[in-house]
């Protein structure tokens, strides 16, 4: 049986994995955690998808609670701005695209509305992309049954080093053991799995399982076990980032902002006490400096830190669990943070560890199946990415017009076609982003279904184009009862003392 389990490193990933094994384990595994404060974290992903609620459900955690600790926001969804062109905007939000009729997706009516000749906009017909451009949130009345109220699904954007800190405390309770320590030496069995970790002062920390946190290094994973990478970098052309913190402005959005620019784009992300901003860009066609000039001129406030740089390379590692390790966060790959998707790949990596938790140190056929699972989850972020690069008309610089003319994997063209012909999209193997986010992201990047499903025709022409502005009516009222995200905030999760911090 495994009796001691070993997480080295700690920040996001490592305080999730032990927060969530601690509690589930109940003392009968002891688990530690090596980390050094000598060594920073990126700390840049403070921006979630939904799904982070049920992993803090999963803890107990209090959302306001969670909140004020983190100094955290809601997120409603993500608006692009300038992708498609510039001057062009969408949002990608959460939740519902307008309610279904006859068993088939709203979006099949608003296009034979559009083909009708109504100008309705997609953005129109969802209270999660309505509702952000007035600033206004709240969470969902679950009373209110058929009201969009009840349908609004959020996420949030927090202080990722608050988050991790957070966790520490709730895990430390649950018995975590902490050593402070920067790893010199790993050693590893007759057999290649690892032994322990040796300590820049001697120590040696033994396991028997072990869970590699360490980030971009991958300490145990990469430099010990030699699993290898797959590079992503002909898709994903950018491979730096640049990030500063810069003061809160008002009024405070529900949403997070990904702006393109020449050669890559610029995220904001609104916490209770500053804004997140960051430019990720490639090297290949934009130099640092230029980079960090473009992400300072385009700050709403004045920056309260001096930037800090991260190197990357985009892909995945090919094996997540090697032996008796698994990697969880950076050590397993990375995408950059353009939909949110790093801290849920942390997630549903604890949530596949759990699953497959092996009984003692045999455990080729769990290893197997979750690498089998990661690669599937990896590959398919990856298409949802990589289209927001290459459907675009931006023409206005030597990186767009190499995004725009790349060849691209052909899981992803299969979709773009099914999607252009007939609007019709299907999930593969419970892929991340459903229908919902596809639709958005293609209409609003410019890829444009020619027809819709047929059944859409067995209603009256002005039963649809009803059907269309009723939705958009409806939603419109909606929001206009809501309370700003601001007041929100300040009724239900404050931070407290938040000038004092």
């Amino acid at each position: 049986m495994i009796r001691r389990c070993v997480i080295v490193g700690g920040g996001t990933a490592g305080w999730m994995t032990a927060a969530a094994l601690s509690k589930h384990l109940r003392g009968q595994v002891e688990i530690t955690l090596v980390e050094s404060d000598e060594i920073g974290i990126i700390g840049v992903g403070e921006a979630t998808i939904p799904h982070i609620a049920t992993f803090n459900a999963m803890l107990g955690v209090d959302e306001d609670e969670f909140l004020r600790e983190t100094r955290g926001t809601f997120k409603l969804g993500i608006e692009f701005v300038d992708w498609l062109a510039p001057g062009e905007r969408y949002i990608h939000g959460f939740g519902k695209l307008g309610p279904e009729l006859d068993g088939l997706p709203f979006h099949h009516f608003w296009l034979r509305a559009q083909a009708l000749g109504e100008s309705v906009p997609l953005a129109d017909c969802s209270i999660n992309t309505v509702a952000p451009r007035a600033a206004k949130f709240m969470r969902p009345e679950r009373g209110m049954q058929n009201s969009p109220l009840s349908e609004i699904v959020h996420a949030y954007h927090f202080d990722a080093g608050l988050y991790a800190r957070f966790l520490r405390g709730r895990s430390e309770r649950q018995g975590v053991q902490r050593i402070e320590g920067k790893i010199v030496e790993v050693r590893q069995q007759e057999d290649g799995a690892i032994a322990g970790v040796v300590l820049e002062d001697g120590r040696c920390v033994e396991g028997d399982f072990f869970v590699d946190c360490s980030g971009m290094r991958a300490l145990l994973i990469e430099q010990t076990l030699k699993t290898g990478y797959e590079d992503w970098s002909r898709w994903l052309m950018c491979d730096r980032a640049v990030a500063v913190p810069s003061e809160a402005v008002a009024p405070l959005l529900p949403i997070t902002r990904a702006t393109a620019r020449p050669a890559g784009w610029q995220w904001r992300i609104p916490l209770q006490h500053r804004i997140g901003n960051g430019h990720v860009y490639s090297s290949r066609f934009m130099d640092q400096a230029e980079a960090t000039a473009i992400l300072l001129k385009g700050l709403d406030g004045a920056p309260l830190a001096e930037p800090r740089h991260v190197t990357y390379v985009p892909g995945r590692r090919r094996k997540v669990w090697s032996r008796n390790c698994v990697a969880i966060g950076l050590a397993a790959g990375f995408f950059e943070p353009i939909e949110s998707t790093n801290i849920h790949l942390i997630q549903t990596a604890i949530f596949r560890l759990m699953n497959l938790f092996p009984r003692g140190a045999d455990s080729a056929a769990e290893a197997d199946e979750a690498n089998r699972q990661a690669r599937i989850e990896y590959e398919r972020v990856r298409d949802f990415i990589v289209l927001h690069y290459k459907a675009t008309r931006r023409d206005d610089s030597p990186f767009w017009r190499q995004c725009r003319d790349m060849d691209i994997p052909d899981s992803l063209q299969h979709k773009i076609d099914l999607y252009r012909s007939s609007a019709r999209f299907f999930r593969d193997d419970n892929e991340l982003f459903g229908e919902l986010s596809w639709v958005q992201v293609m209409e609003g990047q410019g890829i444009h279904a020619q027809g819709h499903h047929p059944f859409v025709l067995l209603r009256p022409a002005d039963e649809v184009l009803a059907f269309v502005r009723n939705t958009r009516d409806v939603i419109a009222r909606c929001v206009d009862v809501m309370p700003s995200h601001a007041d929100y905030i300040a009724a239900h999760c404050a931070a407290p003392n938040l000038n004092s911090r």
